[in-house]
């Protein structure tokens, strides 16, 4: 399942749940059951894995059956009796009854695993208390749960759909409900493409190390910590070698840290968590410090606190202690304090800190002058839910070896998606690059070194460092009075001419001035016809020739056991080098063309990948029920039924072009005859005059013919010419063989007849043909050999890959003749040019009021006119 689809049943069974609890508190108990029921189907796999039989379920996984208990206990750190699995819920049906949740809820408790109590020590404290809002009555309330029920037991929680799924649900609900929901709570949802840059910048620096251990002290669902082990696992021999520390101040949402780290594979001996307020109450209470490889955190922004005897508190007192009402710089020294001097934090925090004064100059001071901040990215506005002020992401170290600060304005960098911005994955690809190999890129990246920002008094605002305006249009005086194209505003295209060697030449005549004159009218096909612009073109096409062989070696051969992530990162280091090659094509660009064939959450390469890998090569040959919505006519409710089926990884419309390409061929002609026949019908309409119109033969609306009416009024137009007609029958024999006169509404409706006839017998073949096409498809994708089957899957996979390159410098080519075309169109029509057919004009109306008459005082007023006319 999808985000999309997933989207839509959560927002369906959210609307029946609205009557019977608020809004924002729908996703505690659907967060807190697909829990359970993850619990639930993990225990019954192991205790199948154990030799257990399905069928001895009722006997065995009892409470009473102290062996088998405690070894499930030992394994999973919890145990859960068959009456309490959630498939038994499900198979109650009727005789399920909420108390059985309750009940279920209590045996939990007492049957966690001594060591594993930290993990699920309460976990559903948060669903359990708050059952008796979803209704009145014992029964109200077992009929919520069952709807919800009816919706959890299609979500998937496998961990395999390549994003977060209850961080989708948080931030969807959040999104959907109430924008303002999360910040009246004081949660901030840090969206996946944020919580992705924050990781793969801590991986990158962590990438060589055996073992790792990461911490978030405002966790809040878990989005960070779970984005960041999934990035530094690309690097590592066993994700186990990664440790999670959480600290969560709300009590519901510390939960959800717990589940999330739980559900996404995480072994529980990993999971370090604490509900308790960061600032206020550190971690540990006694003993060493906890000391990191990476902090990362996205606290609540400029949160009041209480910095009262905080002087002496040992991760503030070399720097100095936060405002009263704003935590911000409280949250950053904390997560500072407990990182190891070689490892690396990265914190979300409100522009203001960087520019703030009082005592957040004071500990800006210092951070600068004991060297930590490495680097600071200024992020677009409205990327969070529930805020829209403008955020940065600091990344800070405890030792560094760069005496300077890389500022990053990313700002302007992203796009719109509903009311909110969004960072596209190419966006994030440039922002890490630019970090961890700190480059500095023209308008977006600057190494400051720090005698520049001690000379603007320690104030970090990046627009005082990186000008990341657009440069404001200028205008030649003389080019706009005389025409002529400048050439020093010829010259922001340098890097073209250069790269297309005698282009400029070609296009323009050069006399010796300032100024130069176009040589065509038509600069595009003029360019792509040039033989500097054709020998690019062949160039690119010499450095791409061995990039299918390439796809092959790294993506068909090695499908079943590669690294989905570090393939990924192969191919885009592949594409990276091709492109690069060739001077003024963006790497980025390429690399979000690679990311939108990639992604597995909309059916892309790494999500057919996940699936060969986890069912085999068969997966490919394999078709699925297309399941959709449908309101039953009788019930008026909506139920999910099969309307014909779906390939299970490869397209239909794929194999039906490779494989049935007549059949298609012919369905499509019949298709396109259809259009054709609307079109035709648009246009007799379009052409009947006024009087026609009036014709009961047309609709009320004017936009169309109804078949009835068009009949009675060819019958009275029959009728007219002396045909009598009784039978329909008749009246199609009488259509056919009648003449009407030409261009008569008789002759008109005759046409307008036969295209409605022929557009109901083409309805019904098309209907018949598509049945028959689909039914084939699926019989040709179940007979698939497995020579075809991978010839199948190259086509999907590499015939857009190497579609999407090779369109990238058409793209370029198409853009820089946009831009030289709008240069040479601001200079055509010069000053010279428009004062001329303003004195043209005015001499054409001053001569054609010679004809005008009136009284001696108008004809005194028409001649003064006239001779301002005349200058």
């Amino acid at each position: 399942m999808n985000k999309q689809q997933l989207a839509a049943k959560i927002w369906q069974s959210a609307n029946k749940m609205r009557s019977k609890i608020e809004a924002n508190e729908y996703k505690d108990y659907i967060l807190g059951f697909i829990f359970y029921k993850f619990l639930s189907d993990k225990l019954e796999k192991f205790a199948l894995e154990q030799g257990l039989e399905k069928s001895n379920f009722a006997d065995e996984l009892t409470e009473s059956n102290g062996l088998l208990v405690n070894h499930i206990k030992r394994n999973l750190g919890y145990f859960i009796s068959y009456e309490h699995l959630f498939s038994t819920w499900l198979a109650q049906g009727s005789d399920f009854n909420i108390a059985n949740v309750r009940t279920a809820m209590s045996a939990f408790s007492r049957n966690i695993a001594e060591n594993y109590i930290s993990v699920f020590d309460g976990i559903f404290k948060t669903l359990e208390s708050g059952l008796s809002k979803l209704g009145d009555t014992a029964a109200s309330q077992t009929n919520a749960v069952k709807d919800l029920f009816v919706l959890i037991a299609d979500i998937p929680m496998d961990g395999k759909q390549g994003y977060d799924v209850l961080g989708f649900i948080y931030e969807y609900l959040i999104s959907m409900f109430a924008a303002n929901a999360g910040k009246k709570a004081g949660e901030f949802y840090t969206p996946h493409e944020v919580s992705l840059l924050m990781s793969e910048i801590i991986a990158d620096h962590l990438k060589d190390r055996e073992e790792i251990s990461i911490y978030d002290p405002t966790s809040g669902s878990g989005s960070l910590l779970i984005n960041i082990g999934h990035s530094v696992a690309k690097h590592l021999k066993s994700a186990d070698s990664i440790k999670y520390y959480a600290q969560e101040l709300k009590e519901n949402t510390y939960n959800l840290t717990r589940m999330n780290l739980v559900m996404r594979g995480i072994l529980p001996s990993n999971i370090f968590t604490r509900n308790a307020d960061t600032l206020e109450d550190d971690w540990p209470l006694e003993g060493e410090p906890l000391y990191l490889d990476a902090v990362v955190s996205n606290p609540p922004y400029s949160q009041p606190w209480n910095p009262k005897d905080k002087e002496g508190d040992i991760r503030y007192k070399r720097f100095g202690v936060a405002p009263q009402a704003k935590a911000d710089f409280a949250f950053l020294l904390h997560d500072l304090f407990h990182l190891k001097p070689d490892g690396i934090m990265t914190i979300v925090l409100p522009h203001g800190v960087l520019f703030r004064g009082g005592e957040e100059e004071k500990i800006r001071k210092n951070l600068i002058e004991y060297n930590h901040i490495d680097a600071i990215i200024g992020l677009p506005a409205n990327i969070f839910f529930g805020t829209g002020i403008p955020t940065i992401i600091i990344v800070l170290r405890q030792e560094r070896e760069h005496n300077n600060v890389l500022m990053i304005d990313a700002s302007k960098h992203f796009i719109k998606v509903g009311k909110n911005n969004h960072l596209q994955a190419s966006d994030i690809k440039r922002i890490v690059d630019c970090v961890t190999h700190r480059q500095e890129l023209p308008k977006f990246s600057r190494i400051v070194p720090k005698a520049e920002i001690v000379a603007n008094g320690y104030n970090l605002n990046i627009p005082r460092y990186v000008d990341s305006a657009e440069p404001t249009e200028q205008w030649d005086i003389f080019a706009t009075i005389h025409g002529g194209i400048p050439k020093a505003e010829l010259a922001q295209f340098a890097d073209y001419w250069a790269a297309f060697d005698g282009l400029q030449t070609a296009l323009f005549t050069d006399n010796g001035t300032p100024y130069v004159q176009p040589k065509t009218d038509n600069l595009k096909a003029a360019m792509q016809s040039h033989t500097g612009v054709l020998n690019y073109q062949a160039q690119f096409a010499q450095n791409f020739a061995d990039f299918t062989a390439s796809l092959e070696s790294l993506l068909i051969k090695p499908m079943e056991t590669l690294n989905i992530s570090q393939t990924q990162q192969q191919l885009a280091e592949l594409i990276r080098e091709k492109v690069q090659a060739m001077p003024l094509l963006d790497f980025y660009t390429a690399y979000q063309k690679l990311d939108d064939l990639w992604r597995a959450d909309v059916a892309g390469i790494a999500a057919d990948l996940e699936m060969i890998q986890t069912e085999g090569k068969q997966a490919i040959k394999q078709v699925d029920p297309f399941m959709v919505l449908k309101k039953d006519s009788k019930t008026k409710k909506e139920a999910e039924v099969q309307d014909g089926w779906v390939g299970h990884i490869l397209p239909f419309e794929l194999v039906q072009a490779v494989k049935l390409p007549q059949e298609l061929a012919n369905l499509k002609a019949k298709e396109s005859r259809l259009a054709e026949i609307a079109a035709e019908m648009q246009s007799i309409l379009e052409n009947l005059s006024e009087e026609e119109k009036a014709c009961p033969a047309v609709n009320e609306e004017g936009d169309g013919f109804i078949n009835a009416e068009i009949s009675k009024a060819l019958q009275q137009e029959l009728k007219a010419d002396g045909i009598a007609i009784a039978k329909k029958a008749d009246l199609t024999k009488a259509i056919d063989k009648h003449i009407f006169a030409e261009e008569s509404l008789g002759a008109k409706l005759q046409a307008a007849y036969k295209l409605l006839a022929e557009e109901k017998t083409l309805k019904a073949e098309l209907k018949t043909l598509s049945a028959e096409l689909h039914s084939k498809t699926k019989a040709a994708i179940e007979a698939l050999d497995d020579v075809e089957a991978l010839d199948l899957l190259r086509q999907k996979w590499f015939v857009p890959l190497n579609a999407a390159m090779y369109r990238l410098p058409e793209n370029m080519l198409a853009q820089f003749s946009q831009k030289l075309t709008a240069l040479c169109d601001k200079y055509a029509d010069t000053y010279q040019n428009i004062s001329e057919r303003k004195q043209e004009s005015a001499a054409a109306l001053a001569q054609m009021m010679d004809e005008l008459t009136g009284s001696e005082f108008d004809l005194q007023g028409i001649a003064a006119w006239q001779a301002i006319l005349k200058g």
